[in-house]
């Protein structure tokens, strides 16, 4: 099989460069089917949230998989409802047993509303207890990087956001250097984009 290289982040674990997204994969079976198949064609990283609503799946394929635990990246998220110090404790919590995990790789703030502070003290707190690997946030433009990140005690190991050839993030990259913080795109083929596929930098 493949090595699939992976990036270095700002507190020294190494992340899988690209990895399987489950949103909006229902949690009817579907979505253990297809996570078992993405581990089975090689895929190592898996990426999930509470608002997804299947967690337990994911969980599931994982287990039944047979491969090691330390050889598949977990990315989850918080969802609004959970933001505050003690929700989000209950959240992180709450992803763990529905995943069934000891550990989550990676935990990211999904989105930067409400109590991001007091959410973001849980995400740390919840590191330092080693229920997560590394630490991130998601959806975090400029202006919310500019309002909430340097009060952060912890650096975020990755800002999740929408990025593509067609949109580039360059305002908010060079942002994120001075902290190291890798940028995970979604969407990174455009959402199917077909234009984005007849361009004939990305057919070469």
């Amino acid at each position: 099989m493949t090595t699939i290289p992976s990036f270095t982040l700002n507190d020294g674990n190494q992340m899988p460069a690209f990895g399987f997204g489950t949103f909006q994969i229902p949690a009817d079976g579907s979505t253990k089917a297809a996570v078992a198949t993405a581990l089975r064609l090689g895929y190592r990283h898996i990426d999930t949230a509470a608002a997804y609503f299947n967690e337990r799946e994911v969980g599931q394929a994982i287990a039944e998989s047979g491969i090691p635990r330390d050889q598949i990246w977990v990315t989850s998220k918080l969802w609004l409802q959970d933001y505050g110090f003690e929700a989000a404790r209950t959240g992180i919590d709450t992803s763990l047993q529905k995943l069934g995990l000891d550990y989550i790789d990676l935990y990211l703030l999904h989105q930067p509303y409400g109590d991001v502070p007091g959410a973001w003290r849980a995400l740390e707190a919840g590191q330092q207890a080693g229920k997560i690997r590394s630490i991130g946030i998601s959806n975090v433009t400029p202006r919310l990087w500019a309002k909430f990140v340097p009060d952060f005690d912890v650096r975020p190991a990755v800002n999740q956001v929408e990025f593509n050839p067609y949109f580039q993030q360059q305002p908010l990259r060079a942002l994120m250097a001075s902290t190291q913080t890798v940028l995970e795109a979604w969407a990174p083929l455009g959402q199917g984009n077909p234009e984005l596929f007849q361009e004939p930098v990305i057919q070469r």
